[in-house]
């Protein structure tokens, strides 16, 4: 492999745009090739190593959002994570994150996916870009469903949150509005609080 100056970055963060980091062999390092939807770069970070850094740009550790994970979803192994909750960036591992050949995939970017062979899957994000994986139709999948809960389960805990705050600022005539035919009983498990 050659590397591209004009492609190859020091400074590498995941944004809305980054579908996929893959790693990349590079003499005896392992650099990060990052598509993004209408670019490439060359990071000589290793995916991993991009993903904790991204986490921190975004004012968290690794290790605690795959504990939000982990408390939220019950998922204990291949952990997707949200790397950013203001803009819904979800990335989610092909293999163990400790395993120097996985893969870091964006949910938000696949949009469709389909079996090669049975270590082989096709995925075609949404720029209409295709990559076959070295991992399994079935693990992929999985791999999206579990993402998948992952975003649900945060973003009910978000609307729980807004419920309850808009209640506490409006009391019972939030709940009436909203048609809560039991707001008053809400109404009295707050009054204590």
């Amino acid at each position: 492999m050659t590397i591209n100056q004009k492609n190859l970055v020091e400074e590498y963060e995941i944004n809305p745009f980054t579908m996929i980091i893959l790693p990349e062999e590079y003499g005896s390092k392992t650099y990060s090739k990052v598509i993004e939807l209408e670019e490439e770069y060359l990071s000589p970070f290793r995916p991993i190593e991009i993903v904790k850094k991204s986490c921190k740009y975004f004012g968290s550790s690794y290790e605690g959002r795959k504990e939000g994970t982990r408390q939220l979803t019950g998922i204990t192994h291949k952990i997707p994570i949200i790397i950013d909750p203001i803009s819904s960036i979800y990335f989610m591992p092909t293999n163990s994150p400790a395993n120097p050949d996985c893969i870091w995939v964006s949910h938000e970017h696949v949009l469709f996916h389909k079996k090669v062979d049975s270590h082989s899957t096709q995925v075609i994000f949404r720029n209409k870009k295709s990559i076959t994986l070295p991992v399994s139709h079935h693990s992929f999948e999985n791999q999206l469903l579990r993402t998948s809960l992952l975003r649900t389960k945060f973003m009910q805990r978000m609307k729980e949150t807004e419920r309850k705050a808009l209640y506490l600022l409006h009391g019972s005539k939030y709940g009436e509005l909203q048609g809560y035919h039991h707001a008053s009983l809400v109404s009295e498990v707050f009054k204590d609080n």
